[in-house]
């Protein structure tokens, strides 16, 4: 094992994985080990992941309310895109791990660490998206990746090492666990062991986030959110900064069984993966946007934007957010969002989201010339050209197959 490694930064969430990596970074590589900790929303208790690092003897350690950097800088403009990765996902864990990969490296630089770690597993995509975000941000960097390095092979073998290492783990957490789970303020995910199986129904005790729709309120929720630049800012009138707005739509959502999601999906890596998703509040928003959009987007562009997200959405799926193709469909889609500013109204009933109003001073619905009544501004006789124009090509080839 090459131990030329001086300092490394881990990205430490104080569970027993990444404090089981923690103390195995300073037996095998015998560097010092710089903690940081990105609160972005997932609600555990960050005080206990400094009380860990602190009992490991680490001298510094960093932990960061990054929620309002994370909605803004990462989610907001996602959602300007509608990015769905095939057709569904909203790319909850996606699009946290390049902000998480980003405050690293800059930790990196600052204390001058020659290296960094992650606990993301071989199999998985997290590995692909922390360490192709390392490498765009400061190519010469050196990559920990201690599950494709270790022979601690099973959660047995992680206890023991703990225990050796008196390294505390709570009572609850002795247990194999029935699946495991991501969280941030965006969505939580839940995949693994008992929900393997895609034949089998994920159990109500997996869901955290939302009531189940059966169980949702008997009358619907209005909810209006207006929009500036493409970017929501305000709920029934009152304006939330990103985080805080994010926050109390899922809120209203989880109240109302909106943003569930049973997913297979196509790994990076190469094998298909079963997935339980709870998105409420982005379900909301991407519906809301959407609406938004309908009004204030030419058809042109409204088209070539559907065109173009699956790619984007991919991009994002697979790791690439510092990418140049990256930026430059962001580039495109946040010129389409100039004029996306208005008010759209959701309505909120059993898990579903409808979109019930939307309003705005640039929008480009005329209602003088959709009416079915009579009008001045739209001479129906110019159809009939338009028409013929483009059927000619299709009269054509069926001329050519007669003869």
């Amino acid at each position: 094992m090459t131990t030329d490694v001086k300092k490394v930064v881990l990205a430490y969430s104080g569970g027993l994985d990444t404090s089981v990596i923690l103390k195995w970074l300073q037996e095998i590589y015998g560097c010092e080990v710089v903690t940081f900790t990105a609160d972005i929303g997932q609600g555990d208790e960050l005080g206990e992941a400094r009380a860990k690092a602190e009992m490991l003897g680490v001298k510094e350690i960093h932990i960061e309310d990054l929620r309002e950097d994370f909605v803004r800088d990462f989610v907001f403009p996602m959602f300007r895109a509608n990015a769905l990765y095939e057709g569904l996902y909203l790319l909850g864990t996606s699009i946290a791990r390049p902000l998480i990969a980003k405050r690293q490296i800059e930790i990196a630089r600052r204390t001058g660490a020659d290296a960094v770690a992650h606990g993301a597993t071989g199999k998985g995509n997290d590995q692909v998206r922390f360490e192709l975000s390392y490498y765009a941000l400061e190519p010469d960097i050196r990559v920990i990746s201690p599950w494709r390095e270790w022979d601690l092979a099973s959660r047995t073998a992680l206890i023991e090492f703990a225990e050796r290492h008196q390294i505390p783990i709570p009572r609850d957490r002795r247990g194999e666990a029935p699946f495991s789970q991501d969280a941030n303020l965006l969505h939580i995910s839940s995949e693994g062991k008992a929900l393997e199986d895609p034949a089998v129904e994920a159990e109500e005790y997996v869901f955290t986030r939302t009531v189940s729709p059966e169980d949702a309120p008997d009358r619907p929720t209005v909810v209006e959110i207006e929009f500036e630049g493409g970017d929501p800012v305000a709920i029934d009138g009152q304006i939330r900064s990103p985080a805080a707005l994010l926050a109390e739509l899922n809120a209203l959502g989880g109240a109302n069984g909106v943003g569930r999601l049973d997913l297979v999906e196509n790994r990076f890596v190469g094998m298909k993966n079963r997935g339980i998703y709870e998105t409420p509040g982005g379900t909301i928003l991407l519906a809301a946007h959407r609406g938004m959009e309908s009004i204030t987007l030419d058809r042109g562009a409204a088209h070539l934007k559907d065109e173009l997200m699956p790619r984007y959405a991919e991009l994002i799926y697979n790791g690439f957010w510092f990418s140049p193709e990256r930026e430059m469909l962001q580039a495109a889609i946040d010129k389409s969002q100039e004029h996306v500013s208005g008010k759209v109204r959701v309505k909120l009933y059993k898990g579903n989201v409808g979109v019930v109003g939307r309003e705005s001073d640039d929008s480009l619905y005329s209602l003088d010339h959709v009416t079915f009544e009579d009008d001045e501004v739209y001479d129906m006789r110019d159809a009939e050209g338009f028409i013929r124009l483009n059927a000619l090509r299709l009269r054509l080839l069926n001329k050519r197959g007669r003869s």
